[in-house]
């Protein structure tokens, strides 16, 4: 018999998935070098502008050489009219654009499982698209542009548009339910754990020039509870053996997927976010492994799934408090098997996932490498995307060979982070043993014992705090890295002058940089590309402030498309969104930028209360894929409980909103952006 329920808060620091801060090292802020650099070349107030044009302009000379690269690095077009803001619950696209919506949360991919229903079970949506789709890529079937594998991330849930229960419960976006004497509906926490994870599905393009979803035998669900082989220096350590594992060899899903990577082999990697919010933990001595990522001594963790009603393993393992005579009797590690690089085999509906652990274990927000050179290391780049945390690169050890090249190069390197001067260069440390003080004496044992605690090794090197590193992108043709910083308005005031007027940074901004010589190299030259913000607080790459087309805040997901257009999207989170400093921006958006001249353009607007996150192409470009993350999440608590819904995207009328696929092209069957 169902227990009468009621409504449970996540903890305030738990909510909306972000981390609490939780670096404590005194290391340089990003904020405080720039302000430096600047301060040195004498900028006042009124003059900014002119001082990083002419810094971007000294360390990027266009169509500079660049690992081998071409030197005739040719500028995109932007071949649109931008778009206007807009804060109207639909999708709008330039002047000779159409959009299609595909594979909305609940969208069956195998089997007999029934349509979307609200009343849909834990079962059945193992079997459905996820909730809250987020980074994603387009994997060719034998090089077509019309049929292919879709791998899409799904970073997390909102409770209250999860279960039919919650309709008529005054729930914020936060809030979940819970039976009175403090316990979960075990089928309501399977159907959350099922609704993240991953999605891979086939997808084809048939002759009126729709996309449909084909059901195949590689079409399948990763979800939070599918097992999955621990690899790298960690694997078989005693820092993951648990109740379920004892060897420390496995264990089971993944969680907060944000955004992804693609290998050079053709796999596809998916990264775990804000994962350590799940945990909770009521010892009252909690180690580094878990106190430098959040986990305090707690009861509650962000959605209380270790107090399902039927209390089964897999969900008790979500308490990693002591409770046996060791770590083989109880969960206390499980959140050391969290924190990595997921890599899947979209074309292998039985290969089991692997979480690589010498790519740092941190709250990954993605990767992205640079192209693959035969003979050559594999190296990548990724962001911890929480406040003052760092920018981190990884070396394989073996070099790079297309004929036998797997998963196992990850697994054997060195993992760097970097160190940003004031003059433009910085520097890769090494997270290695005997390396930057990370010894014995330091409290650093080995490698695995490195890389399990790799935010606290970063802090001893002395990285540099970086204002929330989000999403990364790689130049095809110059070489040079992107990286958003999407804000950080937990630096403190006083820290502004003429020099660097954002100690708060409500807007964010992107930073790039050119390595020496090669992506392997340990030295670099970084500057900015832009500054995001409204018509008086931003700068371009000319040093103007931003045009009505092109302002934005909070840069997020990034990708560098084969013609070199740089594609950005907003996250304004809900709590901020069309409010205050951020009203003048309306709802998320996405917008494309030449990498020369530093003009930006905004494409795209989406609808009511989401976030527009991953994006890329079919190889012909003729066709894109952008995904729209949880509409609706800025409806009231009042709101909901009356069904006044702000947004009803994708189906309208009085539909729930639902996160799903654009699937864009043009009228006239052209490249898109061009």
């Amino acid at each position: 018999m169902k227990r009468p329920q009621q409504i449970g808060t996540t903890d305030p620091v738990l909510a909306a998935g972000d981390e609490p801060l939780s670096n404590p090292s005194r290391n340089a802020y990003f904020g405080d070098i720039l302000q430096a650099r600047l301060s040195r070349r004498g900028v006042l107030r009124g003059t900014l502008a002119t001082a990083i044009a002419g810094a971007m302009a000294t360390t990027f000379p266009l169509g500079t050489a660049f690992a081998g690269r071409s030197t005739n690095a040719t500028s995109p077009s932007l071949g649109f009219t931008a778009v206007p803001i807009g804060n109207a619950d639909n999708v709008v696209v330039p002047e000779g654009y159409r959009v299609q919506t595909l594979i909305p949360w609940g969208t069956p991919i195998n089997g007999d499982i029934p349509e979307f229903a609200y009343d849909n079970s834990g079962a059945e949506q193992a079997q459905q698209i996820g909730s809250h789709h987020d980074g994603m890529h387009f994997f060719p079937i034998e090089g077509s542009s019309t049929d292919g594998l879709l791998v899409l991330n799904h970073e997390y849930v909102e409770p209250r548009y999860l279960h039919a229960a919650a309709a008529g419960l005054a729930l914020n976006r936060d809030q979940f339910l819970q039976n009175d004497d403090g316990s979960r509906d075990a089928d309501q926490v399977l159907k959350e754990l099922n609704a993240h994870g991953v999605s891979i599905v086939r997808i084809r393009q048939d002759d009126s020039g729709q996309w449909q979803v084909v059901r195949d035998a590689f079409n399948r669900r990763v979800t939070g509870l599918t097992p999955m082989h621990l690899a790298g220096p960690i694997a078989g350590t005693a820092h993951v053996q648990t109740k379920y594992s004892p060897d420390g060899s496995m264990v089971r899903g993944t969680l907060n997927n944000c955004a992804h990577g693609v290998t050079p082999w053709n796999t596809y990697l998916a990264a775990e976010e804000n994962w350590a919010g799940y945990f909770a933990n009521a010892d009252t001595e909690i180690d580094r492994r878990q106190t430098r990522y959040g986990i305090a001594s707690r009861s509650e963790g962000r959605y209380q799934w270790h107090r399902a009603d039927s209390s089964a393993d897999e969900f008790v393992r979500f308490d990693a408090s002591s409770h046996g005579a060791s770590a083989h009797d109880d969960y206390r590690n499980e959140p050391h098997a969290f924190g990595y690089m997921v890599e899947i085999d979209p074309f292998d509906p039985d290969a089991v996932p692997i979480k690589h652990t010498h790519l740092g274990r941190f709250a990954h927000e993605g990767v992205v490498f640079a192209p693959a050179v035969e003979g050559q290391p594999v190296v990548c780049y990724s962001g911890d995307d929480a406040r003052f945390e760092y920018i981190y690169k990884f070396v394989s050890r073996r070099p790079y060979h297309a004929a036998t090249a797997d998963g196992s190069l990850l697994d054997d390197g060195t993992l760097y982070v970097a160190r940003f001067h004031e003059d433009g260069s910085g520097e890769w440390l090494a997270l290695a043993p005997g390396e930057n003080g990370l010894t014995p004496e330091n409290g650093f044992e080995d490698l695995a014992d490195i890389l399990v605690n790799t935010r606290s090794a970063a802090d001893h090197v002395g990285a540099t705090k970086m204002d929330r590193p989000e999403w990364g992108a790689v130049d095809p043709v110059t070489g040079q890295v992107y990286f958003t910083l999407t804000n950080n308005t937990s630096r403190e005031a006083g820290q502004e002058d003429a020099a660097n007027p954002r100690a708060d940074n409500s807007f964010g901004h992107i930073i790039r940089w050119r390595e020496d010589t090669a992506h392997a190299a340990e030295r670099f030259e970084w500057d900015l590309f832009v500054l995001a913000g409204d018509r008086s607080d931003s700068r371009d790459l000319s040093g103007d402030t931003l045009g009505e087309e092109a302002i934005f805040a909070s840069p997020d997901g990034l990708w560098i498309d084969p013609d070199r257009r740089v594609w950005i999207q907003s996250d304004i989170g809900e709590s901020d969104m069309n409010r205050g400093i951020y009203e003048v921006f309306g709802n998320n958006q996405m917008l494309a930028a030449d990498p020369d001249s530093g003009e930006i353009r905004r494409f795209l607007t989406g609808p009511i209360g989401q976030e527009i996150t991953g994006v890329i192409t079919t190889p012909d470009q003729r066709t894109m894929f952008v995904n729209v993350q949880h509409p609706g999440a800025t409806t009231s608590e009042e709101g909901f409980a009356a069904g006044r819904h702000l947004s009803h995207w994708p189906d309208g009328g009085d539909a729930l909103p639902r996160s799903a696929t654009l699937v864009i092209t043009r009228e006239d069957g052209g490249i898109i952006g061009a």
